[in-house]
């Protein structure tokens, strides 16, 4: 490998930052951007098909983080438990992976493109190679904080990942804008003599790579068992009936918490038998406005045209939706709020 063999690829999930200079010429082909690809690239396969007519392949699950995402190789006739540790060839180099989903068939028809095999089952010494790459992790992230300071980059580091074949290190960091980082890729590359890739990354991100503690109490639901993050609005919040508060409805990381997700089918089934907040309807009583719903006990506060002053609590069996009402965020809350979807 040459002295300049590397490239770098820049990811940045701002929407306002600034572009480069039409001045500016790309320095080499280090330089140039590249197409954006999954940090391990392999065969995406859809586990809720059931196809008896397809021919079966035989695959295994790979997970490369504790909570990342599961990819799916052709175990080459050997028989994988889970928990055990595969050898298997990514988009960013040879990786050692465990397995998290033991050997199945499954129709080829589901497939999205051809499975890679994996190289062999993991060893004592590729484990003990797995150890000393953790260590040098470690090292490498000491350095690289060094290094941005040294260059007085507005840049936090977060994260290194050092290939099993130590072809390729990751530096992953998070910043407010744009960060011009070729001279600290030279730099990093001229004391580690490999290929060397920067990864600005989101607060998501930062959160699911550092962990911690949420509200509740309990470690990140990004971090322990989420695999993906799920989009969450600040519909999601209005429609639970939450408290628009920024404090109380987003997470550590400063966005909606992931949590909002986990109910919305149901509170989306009650608002569909539930009349909302604003509704017109017919009760024993009389007609009269929907001041207050709770979705999860179906109960109904209501404003009487009869006697305003005194509201009327029945349940949502026991009146007759003349008009429904519409749950709305306006524009000034989604204004107020919407750094917290970002």
């Amino acid at each position: 490998m040459e002295k300049n063999d590397y490239y770098t690829e820049k990811i940045s999930p701002k929407k306002n930052n600034i572009a480069p200079k039409q001045s500016e010429k790309p320095r080499r082909r280090e330089f140039q951007r590249k197409p954006k690809q999954e940090l391990q690239e392999a065969t995406a396969i859809d586990l809720t098909l059931s196809d008896d007519n397809s021919p079966k392949v035989e695959i295994i699950g790979v997970r490369f983080k504790n909570m990342g995402k599961v990819y799916y190789f052709s175990p080459k006739e050997e028989k994988f438990k889970r928990g055990e540790s595969a050898i298997v060839e990514t988009a960013r180099g040879v990786e050692c992976g465990e397995v998290v989903l033991p050997n199945r068939e499954f129709p080829q028809s589901g497939l999205v493109s051809p499975l890679k095999n994996i190289i062999r089952k993991a060893t004592d010494a590729d484990f003990r190679q797995v150890e000393q790459n953790r260590k040098k992790e470690d090292e490498i992230m000491r350095t690289f904080t060094e290094k941005i300071r040294e260059h007085g980059l507005e840049m936090k580091p977060i994260e290194v990942e050092y290939t099993f074949d130590g072809g390729k290190i990751m530096f992953y960091f998070t910043s407010e804008g744009r960060v011009d980082f070729r001279d600290l890729v030279k730099d990093l590359a001229s004391v580690y003599r490999t290929r060397i890739e920067l990864r600005q990354i989101g607060v998501r991100d930062e959160a699911k790579m550092l962990g911690g503690l949420g509200i509740c109490g309990r470690p990140f639901c990004c971090s322990s068992f989420l695999g993906d993050f799920q989009p969450v609005s600040i519909k999601m919040a209005k429609e639970q009936s939450l408290s628009l508060n920024p404090t109380k409805i987003s997470g550590t990381c400063g966005r909606l918490m992931c949590c909002l997700k986990y109910e919305q089918n149901c509170y989306e089934d009650f608002l569909k038998t539930t009349p909302k907040v604003g509704a017109y309807v017919e009760t024993a009583d009389g007609r009269g406005t929907v001041q207050e719903a709770n979705l999860l006990t179906g109960t109904l506060k209501i404003k009487l045209d009869k006697k305003p002053d005194v509201p009327l609590v029945v349940k949502k069996d026991e009146v007759k939706v003349i008009k429904d009402g519409k749950i709305q965020v306006n524009r000034d809350e989604i204004k107020a709020l919407k750094n917290l979807e970002e």
